[in-house]
């Protein structure tokens, strides 16, 4: 007997491998193939009928029209619909409080050139007999050191010179003597000299300090006014000569007074409004600058100034609008004026937009093409353009056929994506079910159909919950991730729309898996359409040249992406209890829900067999925290716990923990034989329970493999007893349970706890070593005695689930404080003790 358990121990890992292996591809070639075979028959519809005249390719030959025809083009009139409907026509409007600020900055602007020329508002400051304006406007503006060489110029040659050159002053390019003698400033009749004479070149003037480094440019209306000065130096009193310089010098102070404000303001606000020609402006020239920039100032402002236009370029309609309308020498000044006090005055008009975008929708009509009888579509050794591709393909001549190097390509594309979601299968769930991928394969080819139906909503977000759901998040984003790349390459799709679907399908694939009621997943649908409809938004933001639009024109479809998510999301809620019982699926969720006390089974349960359903919870604290501390599924383990032992519900009575200190019903039988038969009838009859109310195969192989192929040694020992008298020979394989013995880690846990609960509970005042050295004692045996072999468990988390059994007994077993009974009175001590009964 010990030979054939050792036979069977080192065979049955062995064939759990072989079992293992096979179930981890899922199953056969032939589910392989298919999924290979019926994707790519879905995904590849571009490459059964490819024209080989495509746009962008060159035609090998002439071809000509075999007849006259208008041929429609349905995909360039829908994609100029679409572009209309995101907001590429936008209408603006004028807002009128950027025009009063215009009007208020301009009024200031104005109002401090008034106040600047105020300051030299004495103009001319000298009778234009004597000095001309010109030559005031000059001298007012030049440098002191000039204006004292003038000075000193009209006072030398009023002198009485000697011969020769005189000093300090040089020829050629120097103010000379005889240079000066030749020009004759004053002719006998007093007139002015002759200025083509005196202007003919330009002089210097060197200081009259010896060894002096400085000279001073004498400019054409230098000497014009030397000139002036001097003919009415000649003819007058000195005294009015005097008065004449000294009104000159006062006008300089003034002038320098203007200037120095100017700079002030341009401190003060940071730019430039004004420069020197606003003082150099008559009263009349300032006046017509004044209305001019008024004027242009409404017309801009009337013609709208747009947000998007960079200034550099309105700047350049203000040069063609002020031309003619102000003074020439005050045109500069005016456009710098309105440079800074024009802005761009135009903004939405969202209800126009709206309008405009629907009205343009609907206006465009559909692009046709028309060509006559013979009339030539496209030359040989042309590139085919848009328009030839669709009369080609109107009148079947654009050659189409299966294109087979693509397709073999692309199946190898696909056998790819396969692969991976089968290596993916390996490594996080060695044990998956062929109808498991037969399930991951129906999602994954209802997108490509959605597509051929011309559904416009793909099922991505839907795939990636109920694969995330079912299987865990590292698998529904490989699913997700692998389609949302292999479809676009087989099937035309708006890249915007199946990118943002994708992006949905990612995040419900990512969270589904920790969600624990169905209200957290309707809460998830609604992450997922938002998720939608915010790349939606973005990606077109990001993709399209004109954002500023996009923000109300797109609003529609960001609304109708986010509905189309959670559409999904309540199509994914509403299928997924139908598909975890049609392909007997476990779920956090329906763990959770199976878990419920309220359960009809459970209920029965607890009314039925009290005392097997406090055992049963009891079990159910040990092993699921034994499993939280290994990493196993801690709901299978909780939930599968639960139903354990429903079987006993077929007779209560036959087990001990439901007789309440009754008799026993096995002392009344007095047959071994009989008695066994009950006992292991519990699982058979908690089979047939747990089939009659569908409970997922995950649960119900927590039925017999709790026990395995354990030996109910207390009949099997009376049996014994009374063969030995009898001269029987009992057989032990009829008091051991039919098995299977435990497959997994999480029933290989409830077995130990179920074997332990007992031996537990029976301790009073033991300390933690002797719990923990019967329980290993407990586990001991259930390892000598092969029925931990397939369930996976190692010899260290042996000792951990060991561990952890005896802390949970002890939070069960906690003491409590005992009451005195010398300070009570009787009344008192009888409701202590009802509250220590109760409790």
């Amino acid at each position: 007997m010990h030979l054939t358990r050792l036979i069977g121990k080192l065979l049955k890992p062995q064939k759990k491998q072989q079992l293992s292996s096979w179930s981890a591809l899922a199953t056969s070639p032939i589910l392989v193939v298919l999924a290979i075979a019926s994707l790519t028959a879905t995904i590849g519809q571009r490459y059964y009928s490819q024209p080989k005249l495509d746009e962008g390719t060159v035609a090998p030959q002439t071809i000509l029209a075999p007849e006259g025809a208008i041929v429609p083009d349905n995909k360039v009139t829908e994609e100029q619909r679409k572009s209309a409907r995101l907001g590429d026509i936008t209408v603006l409007m004028i807002n009128e409080s950027v025009n009063q600020k215009v009007n208020k900055e301009l009024a200031e602007i104005l109002a401090l050139g008034n106040q600047i020329r105020q300051i030299v508002v004495n103009f001319p400051f000298v009778n234009t007999g004597i000095l001309s304006t010109n030559t005031q406007l000059h001298l007012r503006q030049i440098s002191q050191e000039k204006w004292v060489a003038i000075q000193q110029i009209v006072e030398e040659e009023l002198r009485e010179r000697p011969p020769g050159p005189q000093p300090g002053i040089t020829t050629d390019s120097i103010l000379t003597k005889d240079l000066i003698d030749s020009i004759e400033f004053v002719s006998n009749n007093n007139n002015l000299i002759d200025n083509n004479q005196l202007l003919s070149k330009p002089l210097i003037l060197v200081n009259y300090q010896e060894n002096s480094q400085n000279s001073i440019v004498i400019s054409s209306k230098d000497r014009q006014a030397i000139s002036e000065l001097l003919a009415y130096r000649k003819k007058s009193f000195f005294q009015n000569y005097d008065r004449v310089l000294e009104e000159v010098s006062q006008a300089r102070d003034v002038y320098e007074e203007a200037i120095e404000a100017l700079a002030q303001q341009q401190e003060i606000e940071g730019y430039e409004v004004y420069d020197s020609t606003l003082l150099e402006l008559s009263d009349t020239d300032w006046q017509k600058t004044q209305i001019g920039i008024k004027t242009v100032k409404e017309r801009m402002l009337a013609q709208g100034i747009s947000p998007n236009l960079p200034k550099e370029e309105w700047v350049k309609a203000l040069k063609v609008q002020v031309n003619g309308v102000v003074p020439v020498v005050a045109e500069d000044l005016a456009i710098n004026v309105l440079k800074v006090a024009l802005e761009a005055n135009l903004s939405l008009d969202p209800e126009g937009t709206k309008q405009s975008v629907e009205l343009a929708a609907q206006d465009i009509e559909t692009v046709t093409y028309k060509v006559k009888k013979n009339e030539v579509i496209v030359k040989q050794g042309k590139n085919i353009n848009r328009k030839a591709f669709v009369l080609l393909d109107h009148f079947g001549l654009s050659r189409r056929t299966v294109n087979w190097r693509g397709l073999v390509v692309f199946v190898g594309i696909v056998s790819g994506a396969v692969g991976i979601v089968v290596i993916v299968e390996r490594q996080l769930k060695p044990c998956f079910r062929r109808r498991d991928n037969i399930l991951l394969l129906l999602l994954s080819l209802s997108a490509p159909l959605l597509i051929t139906l011309r559904i416009p909503w793909s099922s991505l977000p839907a795939i990636g919950l109920l694969v995330g759901t079912f299987y865990g998040s590292t698998m529904g984003v490989t699913v997700v991730g692998l389609i949302s790349v292999v479809l676009p390459i087989g099937m035309d799709v708006d890249k915007i729309d199946w990118f943002a679907s994708a992006a949905g399908g990612i995040v419900g694939s990512l969270i589904a898996e920790k969600m624990r009621s169905r209200e957290e997943q309707a809460l998830l649908g609604v992450g997922i359409g938002l998720t939608q409809g915010t790349v939606y938004l973005l990606t077109n933001l990001i993709v399209r040249a004109t954002p500023g639009l996009l923000w109300y024109a797109i609003v529609g479809p960001v609304g109708l992406q986010a509905v189309a998510g959670l559409v999904w999301s309540i199509v994914a809620l509403g299928l997924s209890p139908y598909l975890e019982h049609l392909f007997d699926l476990i779920t956090p969720i329906r763990l959770s829900e199976l878990a419920n006390p309220n359960r009809p089974l459970l209920k029965r349960l607890a009314s039925e067999a009290p005392g097997t359903f406090q055992h049963t919870l009891f079990v159910a604290s040990l092993a699921e925290a034994a499993a939280r501390a290994i990493g196993c599924n801690v709901e299978l383990v909780r939930t599968g716990t639960l139903y354990h032992d429903i079987g006993k519900m077929h007779d209560p009575l036959g087990f001990i923990e439901n007789q309440m200190g009754g008799p026993n019903k096995h002392d009344e039988i007095k047959d071994p034989w009989v008695s066994v038969e009950i006992i292991r009838k519990h699982v058979t009859e908690g089979l047939v329970m747990a089939r009659r109310h569908r409970l997922p195969k995950a649960i119900t192989a927590f039925i017999p493999e709790h026990q395995g192929t354990m030996l109910i040694a207390y009949f099997y020992y009376q049996a014994k007893q009374r063969a030995e008298k009898g001269g029987k020979v009992v057989k032990e394989e009829m008091f051991r349970y039919a098995g299977p013995i435990p497959q997994s880690r999480e029933t290989g846990i409830v077995m130990l706890a179920d074997s332990c609960e007992a031996a537990l509970r029976s301790l009073k005042d033991a300390t933690h070593k002797d719990a923990l050295q019967m329980v290993k004692k407990i586990m001991r045996a259930r390892w000598q005695d092969n029925q931990l072999v397939d369930s996976g468990l190692t010899r260290a988390e042996m000792s951990t689930i060991a561990e952890i059994f005896v802390q949970v007994w002890e939070q069960y077993n906690h003491k409590r404080i005992a009451y005195p009974k010398a300070a009570m009175n009787p009344n008192q001590v009888k409701t202590v003790k009802s509250v220590v009964s109760s409790n």
